[in-house]
């Protein structure tokens, strides 16, 4: 047990160092790591945004100062809204989330704008002060399209169908299961 113990020791001296290495580039930020990424026309961003299942008309972003969007966190909100969270290095999150309504339909504990008729954009934090959060909402806009471009779902090629060796090439092409005896 003691033998386990030491050889697992070097291992565990490393985790720390892999863990803070995780999730933290930002989104097109010039550094380097992450090329901005070329803008796309509307046509195709609107493309992209309703093969994932956002409604265009529903995408909103914000600023917070200290905050990074987590690119990961892009995708949609209800049927077909959109969300995304932003992050800071003190462990705060800040979430949006923009859907179809009215500012009448905010829950407590958000804080709402709604930029258009039939919209509403909701905004709420973990360990966000208020004045933060408030700060967020007034910020929220409609994404410039290099901002767009730096959020979108990649884009989708064709490809030719995934052969499934499983499937019989007679009945009703159910996979076969079968295990054979003892199975």
């Amino acid at each position: 047990m003691i033998r386990t113990a030491r050889a697992a020791l070097p291992l565990l001296a490393l985790l720390p160092a892999l863990l803070t290495a995780c999730g933290t580039g930002k989104a097109g930020s010039g550094d380097g790591r992450d090329p901005a990424p070329a803008a796309v026309s509307r046509s195709e961003a609107d493309a992209r945004l309703r093969a994932s299942g956002i409604a265009p008309e529903l995408v909103y972003l914000t600023e917070a100062p200290g905050f990074t969007l987590a690119e990961q966190s892009v995708g949609v909100n209800g049927d077909d809204g959109f969300s995304v969270a932003y992050w800071a290095k003190d462990g705060a999150v800040l979430h949006l989330y923009a859907e179809r309504g009215s500012a009448a339909d905010c829950p407590e504990g958000y804080v709402c704008r709604a930029p258009a008729k039939g919209r509403v954009v909701r905004i709420s934090g973990e360990k966000v002060a208020p004045g933060v959060l408030r700060r967020a909402a007034d910020a929220v806009h409609r994404p410039a399209p290099e901002e767009l471009a730096a959020i979108l779902p990649p884009a989708r090629t064709a490809t030719a169908p995934v052969e499934r060796g499983d499937l019989p090439a007679y009945g009703d092409g159910a996979p076969d299961n079968s295990v054979g005896e003892g199975g």
